[in-house]
């Protein structure tokens, strides 16, 4: 299986302290991953160059999308899975998050699963923008499995290369973080075996127009 973990935040400034908190947090993630041999890819908004104004990629005619969405869409069609990492902006998940999935429509995530991942330099982790993300990987078609991660003082628990810093009780935050992983390997697991198989028909996804959502008239 191929997951894709993406990256919530493209803050490379301080205040606050430390500069791009989160990335600690997706290598921790990743070493997980890694001791599970599966396959994964980093996302990081900060390598991706959107262009202005805000254009989905499926707005694009065929072959007229920028490389760089190309090439996301391809990996975000070709993943099995997602971990979506982000802090907390006024209650709510990370305008970057937001702001670099609302450019590919639900047909690219849709009947898959993804994990809810948080953090925070403060003593919440996140939570209240875990919220938020519930609703919108589900609109998005990636339905959240029900344990999601939430680490507090984030900087406090891992250093620049996701290790545990002194003090930190490795088995106890391995624990804690492979209970989602695992949950996310399973309902992974499941989906593809259903997709594969075709039993069961889907209806198609989101794929051009918000009208699409709407009731027969």
């Amino acid at each position: 299986m191929r997951f894709l973990i993406f990256v919530g935040s493209e803050r490379d400034s301080t205040p606050p302290r430390p500069a791009r908190l989160g990335l600690r947090v997706v290598k921790a993630i990743e070493t997980r991953l890694s001791a599970s041999h599966v396959d994964f890819e980093s996302v990081d908004p900060l390598q991706i160059d959107l262009p202005p104004p805000f254009k989905p990629h499926f707005s694009y005619a065929r072959g007229k999308a920028p490389d760089q969405l190309d090439e996301l869409a391809r990996k975000i069609s070709e993943a099995d899975g997602y971990v979506m990492t982000s802090p907390e902006y006024n209650h709510s998940m990370s305008p970057t998050l937001a702001h670099l999935l609302n450019h590919f429509g639900s047909s690219l995530f849709s009947y898959k699963p993804s994990a809810i991942v948080t953090y925070s330099a403060g003593q919440w982790g996140g939570a209240r923008a875990a919220v938020n993300m519930r609703s919108f990987l589900s609109e998005l078609g990636c339905l959240p499995v029900s344990a999601m991660i939430h680490v507090p003082k984030a900087q406090e628990v891992f250093d620049e290369t996701g290790s545990y810093l002194e003090g930190i009780d490795p088995g106890h935050w391995d624990t804690y973080l492979d209970r989602t992983i695992k949950q996310l390997f399973w309902w992974a697991e499941a989906a593809k075996h259903q997709r594969r198989s075709g039993s069961i028909k889907t209806p198609e996804a989101f794929t051009k127009a918000p009208s699409q959502r709407n009731a027969p008239g």
